[in-house]
C-alpha cells in the first residue's frame, strides 16, 4: 500500500467511527498530528494508530443530531396551500390574498393561539376544534388546518380575495 491509500483508508475509518460512535474525530486526528502525522512522509498503518489516553475519551464531543435540509414549516405550509389554491382553479392573485390573510391572522404558525378569543391554527378557527372534521390531527398538522381553512373560505366568502376583502373592512373573517 502506498501512503495515499493508507491516508485515504484512515480518513474513511475516522469518518465512519465518528458517524457510528457519535463522537468527534478531531481528538483522534489531533493525536495523529501530535505523533507527527503530516501525510507528507510515508507512514505505515501501525504508526498511524491513535494514541489512546484518558483525555481523548473524556473530551469527546456530544453527538449532534443531523441537520435537516427541509424547508421551514412556514414555507412548507405556504407551498401546500399554493398547490391547493391552484387545484381550485383560483389564480395566483387568490394565493396572494390568502397569504396576506393568514400572515395577518397567524403568520402561518400552525400552533398559533389567541388567548383572548380561543382561535387556533393557521386559519385561526374559532373554536379550534371545528377543524376536527378535516382531520383528527388538526392540533398539530398544518395541512389539515389549511384544508379546513380553504373549505371555510370557499363556503363563506367564495374565494381567498373575498375573505381578505372582508378582513380588511372588518378586521376579522
Amino acid at each position: 500500500m502506498n501512503s495515499n491509500s493508507v491516508l485515504r483508508n484512515t480518513v474513511a475509518a475516522v469518518i465512519a467511527a465518528t458517524v457510528a460512535g457519535g463522537g468527534s474525530g478531531a481528538a483522534w486526528a489531533g493525536d495523529w498530528a501530535a505523533q507527527g502525522g503530516t501525510g507528507e512522509t510515508e507512514r505505515t498503518a501501525e504508526s498511524m494508530r491513535p494514541v489512546t489516553h484518558v483525555g481523548v475519551w473524556t473530551t469527546r464531543a456530544a453527538a449532534q443530531p443531523p441537520r435537516s435540509r427541509r424547508a421551514p414549516a412556514k414555507l412548507r405550509s405556504k407551498a401546500y396551500a399554493f398547490r391547493l389554491v391552484t387545484r381550485q382553479t383560483w389564480s395566483g392573485e387568490q394565493f396572494q390574498c390568502l397569504d396576506s390573510l393568514w400572515t395577518r391572522e397567524s403568520n402561518w404558525d400552525h400552533r398559533a393561539y389567541n388567548p383572548g378569543s380561543g382561535a387556533y391554527g393557521i386559519p385561526q378557527a374559532l373554536p379550534g376544534h371545528k377543524m376536527g372534521y378535516a382531520g383528527n390531527d388538526w392540533r398539530f398538522n398544518p395541512q389539515t388546518q389549511i384544508r379546513w381553512g380553504l373549505r371555510y373560505i370557499k363556503g363563506r366568502y367564495g374565494s381567498p380575495c373575498g375573505a381578505w376583502g372582508h378582513f380588511r373592512s372588518h378586521n376579522w373573517y
